[in-house]
């Protein structure tokens, strides 16, 4: 089970980072960003690339959670949830292969 869990979020990681190196190449004929008080181009860039940001942000954190799900395979601590100790149902192992917490301690 280990080696199935390992590699889910293997494939996991490399799908994020392939995201994250997309979302970081600079967008083509970006031209001059700015805010007017028109919604041009210029602002639909600014407002693409903020959208980007947040999304790259978004992805870092889902990135260190897989890293820190991995982590505690290799320490023998997956599947207990860091809070209580208990274990963390099949179901959302399942749905969240990335959980360290159990549902009721999720946030």
């Amino acid at each position: 089970m280990d080696a199935q869990v390992r590699d889910v979020l293997v494939a996991k990681e490399a799908e994020i980072v392939e995201q994250m190196t997309t979302l970081s190449r600079p967008m083509q004929e970006q031209g001059s960003i700015s805010f007017g008080k028109r919604v041009g181009d210029g602002t639909a860039m600014a407002v693409d690339r903020l959208t980007a940001v947040t999304a790259h942000d978004n992805l870092q954190g889902l990135l260190d959670a897989v890293r820190h799900a991995q982590a505690r395979l290799d320490q023998g601590r997956y599947g207990v949830c860091e809070v209580c100790g208990s274990s963390i149902p099949a179901g959302r192992l399942e749905a969240r292969p990335w959980a360290t917490t159990c549902v009721a301690h999720s946030t």
